[in-house]
């Protein structure tokens, strides 16, 4: 039996993956092969060093320190695509949210409690107030295309808007998924000017933190709304609170609520909850599941943010999965040390990325545990597995 440490509750899918493969999963066990976990902060987090791999249950992994065990030959897995049409439905809702002033509406219709039978001649006077616009017909720019914003592209489009896309890096399958009528734009400005509403769908890095500023939010149409549920750091909070009060952005809704953006006009706060749906919880549940169970018994990588992605069928006696820095020969070292075993290398699988390397290695017989040592002590090496 196998122990795999929770630190937030999952959904109990998870044990239909675990329970089959003989895993314990519980928030209190010893010497654990993986951690999973949803929000639960790990940074400066006492790790067991029984510890193989860390499965998130959703994309974002900034509460993981994953440069940090990826030194130490730990993989961390995220679950990329599989909370994606909660959050695609929580998008189209800020859509109506800004063409319409529906939140108002309401916040005003909770005032007229305790009018009695006026309440129906209040409203019909009252509604004016609250008049928006439809979004058919208008222009949707999405910022990124990946697995959500390919479903919000699409979903636009059925809904009769026209939809710009903006996405230097997209996939070949992104691609192949994305409605034809989506138009393709090279130029950010470019899409910001032409959009009526512009929705981000990328991922926060250093390159992309704060990229919603004075300058780009400058260059949006006028009277136009931006929706963010990807990520509260994309954008400059001051800017936006700017430019809404001089009359050129229309709304912002946000999925990332803080103390600056709270009570500010013409902003909608969401507490969070583009994945928060039964079905996406258990959609990332399983997918993290499988993805711990593959690592732990075949080494297989996939979905990784800080090792490459490398996976194979087993085709030998026994595995070696190999952990290094991105650097030369090393592989070649590794190779050498287990032909002088005489032991045929069957299949070899071998990834970069970045600063770190993965390789799979299937041979036709077992090496000894002499070798497998001596293969640890070799320059670069942070970590190797013998997987039977």
């Amino acid at each position: 039996m196998k122990n795999v440490l929770k630190l937030n509750e999952i959904s109990g899918v998870v044990n239909e993956i675990f329970d089959m493969h003989g895993y314990n999963l519980s928030k209190d066990c010893k010497e654990p092969v993986a951690v999973l976990l949803r929000s639960y902060d790990m940074h400066g987090y006492d790790m067991p060093e029984s510890v193989l791999c860390v499965g998130r249950a959703g994309a974002g992994v900034n509460n993981i320190p994953v440069s940090e065990y990826a030194e130490k030959g730990v993989v961390v897995f995220n679950t990329p695509g599989a909370n994606a049409n909660a959050v695609k439905e929580l998008v189209i809702c800020a859509l109506l949210l800004c063409g319409r002033k529906i939140t108002d509406g309401i916040k005003w219709a909770q005032t007229l409690a305790g009018k009695g039978d006026e309440v129906p001649k209040l409203v019909e006077s009252g509604k004016k107030a609250f008049a928006g616009g439809e979004i058919l017909g208008k222009t949707l720019g999405v910022v990124g295309l990946g697995a959500i914003g390919r479903l919000v592209a699409n979903a636009a489009v059925e809904l009769g808007m026209k939809v710009i896309g903006y996405d230097p890096y997209i996939s070949i399958d992104a691609a192949w998924n994305l409605n034809h009528n989506v138009q393709k734009e090279t130029d950010l400005n470019a899409l910001l000017a032409k959009s009526d509403f512009v929705t981000l769908h990328i991922p926060y890095l250093p390159s992309t933190k704060g990229m919603i500023n004075a300058q780009t939010l400058g260059k949006m149409k006028d009277g136009a709304s931006l929706i963010n549920c990807a990520r509260g750091e994309l954008a400059v909070n001051a800017d936006v609170t700017a430019v809404l009060k001089s009359g050129k952005l229309n709304r912002y809704v946000t999925d990332f609520p803080c103390e600056e953006l709270l009570g500010v006009d013409n902003v909608i706060t969401i507490p969070h909850l583009g994945a928060s749906t039964e079905e996406a919880e258990d959609n990332c549940a399983r997918m993290a599941a499988r993805e711990i169970v593959d690592f732990v018994e075949n080494g297989n990588i996939t979905n990784s943010v800080n090792f490459p992605n490398c996976s194979s069928s087993r085709t030998g006696k026994m595995r070696i999965a190999v952990f290094h820095k991105n650097v030369k020969n090393v592989i070649s070292s590794v190779s050498d040390l287990i032909a002088k075993e005489n032991i045929n290398i069957s299949s070899f699988n071998s990834q970069s990325g970045g600063a770190m390397a993965y390789a799979l290695l299937d041979l036709d017989d077992e090496i000894s545990a002499a070798t497998v040592e001596k293969i640890r002590k070799l320059d670069n090496i942070v970590r190797v597995r013998v997987i039977k």
